[in-house]
Formats: C-alpha cells, sequence, structure tokens
C-alpha cells in the first residue's frame, strides 16, 4: 500500500491563529503618561543630536583651510581669455618640423628678448642647485649629471608670466592647467644636464597629473650647451647649423640655443606610451652662460600641492 506524502504547512493553523488572537485581547495598551514620557525623551535625543550636528559643522567651518583647491584656483586664474601681450618686440613667429621620431617642433621668434631678460633678471636671485627626481621616493635629489642651478615660478603666478603661459597652450594644444610652473635654468661654462627622458619612471610623480607628455624649452647661450636628441631619426649631418654644433651636439639631432626661439618635443608616442627615442642632453656650456626656460606639461591637470 503506498503511503501518503505529508508535505510540511506552510500557513499557521487556526489554533495558533485564535491563540496570537486571545492574546492581543488581553494585552492592555500603555498608559498615556508613559507614552507621552517616551514621545518626549525621544524629541529631546533627536535635538540635542541635532544642536550637536550644527556646533561640529559650524567648529570645522571656522578652523578648516580655506584655500582653494588647486583645480579651482587655476580656473579663477585663466577663466577670463589671457591675452597674448607680448612684452618687447619680437619677430614673425614660425614654426618647423625637425623630426617625427621623436615628434620634435621648432617655434622661431616665441619670445622677444624683452621677455626673455624679463624671466632671467627675475629668477636669478632665487637659483639653487638642480636636482633630479628619486625614483625609489619621488624627492628631489643633486647628482653630478645634472649641474645647472634652477628656480620655479608658480603657474599664472604674474601677468607676462600666464601671457607666456597661454602662448605656449595654444602652440601644444594642452591646457595651461596641464603644465607645470615654468623651470627657469642657468648653465655656467662646463655644466650640463646629461642624457635622460623626461618621462617619469616613479610611482611617486605620476600622482601629481600623470605622466609628463610633453616639454617646451626656450633656451640661449654663446657657445656649447646644445640640446641633442641622441636617437632621432634624422640626417643630422644635413642640418643647415650642424658646421656649428660642438663635439657633443653632433651626436645626434642638435637644436642650437637662440635667444627667443623654442622647441616642442614629446615624450610619449600618440598611443601614449613612453617614447625612449625623446632621450636628449644638454650639452655642456662651452663659452659663456647659458639660460633655458623649460615647461613641462601633463597628461591630466597637473597639482603642485599633494
Amino acid at each position: 500500500m503506498a503511503r501518503s506524502i505529508r508535505y510540511p504547512r506552510l500557513l499557521p493553523s487556526k489554533r495558533l491563529l485564535r491563540s496570537i488572537a486571545r492574546r492581543v485581547r488581553q494585552s492592555r495598551p500603555l498608559p498615556l503618561g508613559t507614552i507621552l514620557r517616551y514621545a518626549i525623551v525621544s524629541t529631546t535625543i533627536l535635538i540635542v543630536a541635532v544642536v550637536l550636528w550644527m556646533i561640529i559643522s559650524v567648529v570645522l567651518f571656522l578652523f578648516r583651510d580655506h584655500r582653494l583647491d588647486p583645480y579651482e584656483e587655476s580656473l579663477l586664474t585663466y577663466q577670463n581669455e589671457v591675452k597674448d601681450e607680448v612684452l618687447g618686440e619680437r619677430g614673425e613667429p614660425w614654426s618647423e618640423v625637425l623630426s617625427w621620431k621623436p615628434r620634435v617642433f621648432m617655434y622661431h621668434n616665441f619670445l622677444s628678448k624683452e621677455e626673455c631678460e624679463y624671466l632671467t633678471n627675475l629668477a636669478e636671485p632665487h637659483l639653487v642647485r638642480s636636482a633630479v627626481i628619486n625614483r625609489s621616493n619621488g624627492k628631489p635629489r643633486n647628482t653630478s649629471f645634472r649641474t645647472s642651478s634652477s628656480m620655479f615660478f608658480k603657474r599664472g603666478q604674474y601677468k607676462t608670466i600666464r601671457a607666456i603661459e597661454k602662448r605656449i597652450a595654444d602652440f601644444a594644444f594642452i591646457p595651461t592647467e596641464h603644465g607645470e610652473g615654468l623651470q627657469v635654468a642657468h648653465y655656467k661654462a662646463g655644466e650640463r644636464y646629461a642624457a635622460h627622458h623626461d618621462y617619469f619612471s616613479d610611482k611617486f610623480s605620476i600622482r601629481k597629473g600623470g605622466q609628463r607628455i610633453a616639454t617646451f624649452l626656450i633656451s640661449d647661450v654663446e657657445k656649447g650647451g646644445e640640446t641633442v636628441f641622441p636617437y632621432a631619426k634624422v640626417n643630422t649631418s644635413s642640418l643647415p647649423w650642424y658646421n656649428e654644433l660642438s663635439a657633443c651636439g653632433k651626436r645626434g639631432l642638435a637644436i642650437k640655443p637662440k635667444m627667443g626661439d623654442a622647441i616642442l618635443f614629446w615624450s610619449l608616442r600618440p598611443d601614449g606610451a613612453p617614447d625612449p627615442l625623446s632621450m636628449h642632453e644638454g650639452c655642456p656650456v662651452i663659452e659663456g652662460n647659458k639660460w633655458a626656460c623649460t615647461k613641462w606639461m601633463h597628461v591630466e591637470f597637473f597639482r603642485s600641492r599633494q
């Protein structure tokens, strides 16, 4: 004989329902006084919590750092279009392509003589020994392969600097907010900057604005001090100024410094990968003094404070 299958009860039984109903009928409501006391205590706790929250908010507002976020500060600096006002007079600007591997471009008559002198005179009292980034901790350190003196201006620090930064941004098609402050460097005879890349190989420096994408360099010197790209895929001996170069400059694509002229070169390839061909060197100065103004630009908004 087949046994019947007993399924579990899904609904409560009638006996259980009657038991619950009987207990509900027998229960007595809370006295009105007790309900009022509970209401008063709950309301008091809520009011005290709101008052404490307001007091804490006011205290935090009074003692917080009211400085603008660097991005907000930069937007306020450049919210009105900065006019490209030239200090002094400069020749007719024109540009030329020097190399596609790496990408190097020359911009002639980028700055006037007065603008160059303005930057050097303003920077000279503040020069300190140039440093490089320590890959292990992201902090600056002095080395034997960079022997110049330099200083940084804050981005948008003065009206003329804002105009120059706007000019650089227009030529490079990179927003001013993505650039570091202008750096002015001074090289005496014999001083140099050995071969290096401008893109970062440490994780610390990238936090401020991502990888360095391009460099804008303006320099001037009597003899030597060329910026040379030893791995550039160009016929360097065909350059019009080849015979005027130093022995260091003849090791690759070399740009002979000239007051007011600027070069723009890219540290990253169009696909965003670092370009090893962008390795470059600041050759030793042979005669005179070399002044260079550098603007490093990043793929993201650059924050000088972290």
